[in-house]
């Protein structure tokens, strides 16, 4: 095998509290307790070892699609810890599901940098041969999604392979040029990944990971979810309308579900949510 082939190194099931599982259970269903297995794992993404997630149906008597969860946030700040992996992926798994996540380059103790949209990307497209080691995925049915910064990773992933059948982005950054302007979390967000480059190269690599300056680069066979919070003041609504405007004009076929009220995390909405991304995965992934 190839040094730099991406593969699993190391794989550990995420074992909760007592405790712990009751809120699991409250919060994500008895089926994640029940049916599913969460593992931490470090792979090997462009020979760096990086920190991740997988989870899986605990039947194995059926090969299940695959999904790419994109997790949001910059560095540390937002890595996905083993309580809420065990319940968002596991979750997923619950619906039929062999999940894969990662915490990008250089978060939770692993090697590299978080480039925040930059070769990290890597890290997502280097999640999908790692299906070719989990005994029940079906490697060949693909969704992917992310939320707030995993949406840009999302909709950047998404230029660059054919691969996925569907995708949901909630939240998600864009147009990062745009939204500096008028949030602080983005301009906090930017400053901290990018505002040590001079200024014509700043505007270079804000331009690189905003999707609405590429739109064309995404394939009209993905079928695209994109669901935002009217009340969302971390990455502004107007990120997923201005996009849309982009897909329309390309005759790019999505779906846009703008949540009346609903903040950066549609707290309100978490159950509605839910259901449509549950839906939408059944009717276009399975």
């Amino acid at each position: 095998m190839s040094k730099d082939k991406p593969t699993i190194l190391e794989r550990e099931e995420i074992n909760l509290t007592q405790s712990q599982n009751k809120m699991i259970a409250s919060g994500w269903g008895h089926e994640v307790l029940d049916n599913t297995i969460t593992e931490k794992i470090t792979y090997l993404s462009d020979g760096l070892k990086v920190k991740g997630y997988i989870s899986y149906p605990k039947k194995s008597d059926k090969k299940y699609p695959c999904l790419i969860w994109n997790r949001g946030g910059i560095g540390n700040k937002g890595a996905i810890d083993s309580f809420t992996a065990r319940g968002i992926f596991g979750q997923l798994a619950s619906w039929g599901y062999v999940v894969f996540a990662s915490q990008y380059r250089g978060n939770d103790g692993g090697e590299g940098q978080d480039e925040f949209g930059g070769d990290d990307v890597n890290d997502v497209l280097n999640l999908i041969p790692l299906a070719d080691e989990i005994e029940n995925a079906d490697t060949e049915k693909w969704g992917i999604e992310g939320w707030s910064r995993g949406g840009m990773m999302t909709y950047l992933a998404l230029t660059r392979t054919d691969i996925f059948s569907c995708a949901i982005v909630s939240g998600g950054i864009a147009n990062l040029r745009c939204s500096s302007d008028e949030s602080l979390f983005m301009r906090r967000l930017y400053e901290a990944t990018l505002g040590k480059y001079k200024e014509k190269e700043f505007y270079e690599r804000c331009e690189s990971r905003s999707i609405v300056k590429f739109p064309e680069k995404l394939r009209k066979d993905t079928l695209l979810l994109i669901i935002h919070g009217t009340n969302d003041e971390r990455v502004l609504p107007h990120d997923s309308i201005d996009l849309s405007y982009k897909l329309l004009e390309l005759k790019i076929p999505f779906r846009l579900i703008m949540l009346e009220g609903g903040d950066h995390f549609l707290k309100k909405h978490r159950k509605e949510v839910d259901e449509m991304r549950r839906t939408w995965y059944e009717k276009y992934l399975k």
